[in-house]
């Protein structure tokens, strides 16, 4: 026997008295033509008044509207005991603070010790079927907010609003010296180097990529910058920063130019011996999403979630202000 999961419900107003039930789901409801189709096909996948109905029917004012979904499972993806931090649940969604050095989802020849490895193994142990339906990423190395859809219909709606630009991502990192101005928008297209396919790089026959950012502190060796993502290109923020002259602190990747340099002056060597210095006090890229902001699909409340900076990069927020102070002496 199929399971389902909690339905989720419409209640027609008058204003929309005599329209065909497939308008009310796909205009009113917003379930996409490939959810529709799938729960077409399920028997208590779509109900008016609790009753299985064509979607061709007309509704009336006051009318009960109910889409249901067959629980699902990751059957591929082996539970293990990985501890991760939960910032919200209910149950449609899921809000972690990813760790930095752990990959989001199982790949090719990387299987296990990734946070869907921990999650599937987390609702099992509560008895609870879900798929592992991350709404979006964040590098092995980045740390903070990700959201975990519960199913689809909550996949779709906020995978739509990122689409739309309405989510609101925003990030911390440290960055090697200071942008030229305190705030601006970093307008670079992106795609892969020809010459490392793993990288990016700003090219103009890229793909549209927009970084919006703001200082926040200077410090003599870098500073503090706040980031907003107008889109979700790879290694985006890792890639425009650097763009910039402004790389990312820890970053083995996207290293400060200086690094390749085959001649130094007195004055660059001194300047890549601070830059060497951070680098060596970050274990990973200076990155953190720190805050998150989009519509609940089914509350339809505007609601932000927020994940505190992680030791590592409160430790190299001190060092930089300890840098500020004996400079001041």
């Amino acid at each position: 026997m199929t399971s389902y999961y909690s339905p989720i419900t419409y209640i027609v107003p008058p204003a929309e008295d005599g329209m065909l039930l497939k308008t009310i789901l796909q205009k009113r409801m917003d379930v996409s033509r490939k959810l529709l189709s799938r729960i077409k096909l399920t028997e208590q996948g779509i109900a008016l008044n609790g009753e299985r109905v064509y979607i061709s029917v007309r509704v009336r004012a006051g009318d009960s509207v109910q889409i249901r979904m067959a629980t699902e499972t990751s059957e591929d993806i082996l539970p293990q005991p990985i501890p991760f931090d939960i910032l919200y649940e209910d149950e449609h969604l899921l809000i972690v603070n990813k760790a930095a050095g752990i990959i989001v989802h199982p790949t090719h020849g990387h299987y296990t010790d990734t946070l869907a490895n921990g999650i599937v193994y987390y609702w099992a142990q509560k008895n609870e079927r879900f798929r592992f339906r991350p709404v979006h990423r964040l590098d092995q190395e980045t740390s903070g907010v990700l959201v975990i859809a519960k199913n689809p219909y909550s996949h779709q709606h906020i995978s739509e609003q990122m689409i739309a630009g309405t989510v609101d991502k925003r990030y911390a990192a440290f960055v090697h010296g200071t942008p030229a101005v305190p705030y601006g928008d970093i307008d670079g297209p992106i795609d892969r180097d020809p010459a490392e396919p793993h990288r990016r790089i700003v090219t103009p026959d890229g793909y549209p990529s927009l970084t919006r950012y703001e200082v926040k502190a200077v410090y003599p060796s870098g500073s503090s910058v706040e980031l907003k993502l107008e889109s979700g290109r790879t290694h985006q923020i890792r890639v425009h920063m650097t763009s910039i002259g402004c790389p990312l602190i820890g970053d083995g990747m996207y290293r400060h130019e200086l690094y390749g340099m085959p001649e130094l002056s007195a004055a660059q060597a001194e300047r890549l011996e601070a830059v060497a210095a951070l680098d060596a006090a970050m274990p990973r890229q200076a990155l953190h999403a720190v805050r998150l902001t989009f519509r609940h699909p089914i509350l339809l409340q505007e609601m932000t979630f927020e994940a505190p900076l992680p030791s590592d990069m409160t430790s190299l927020e001190a060092q930089l202000q300890h840098e500020t102070a004996a400079n001041c002496d």
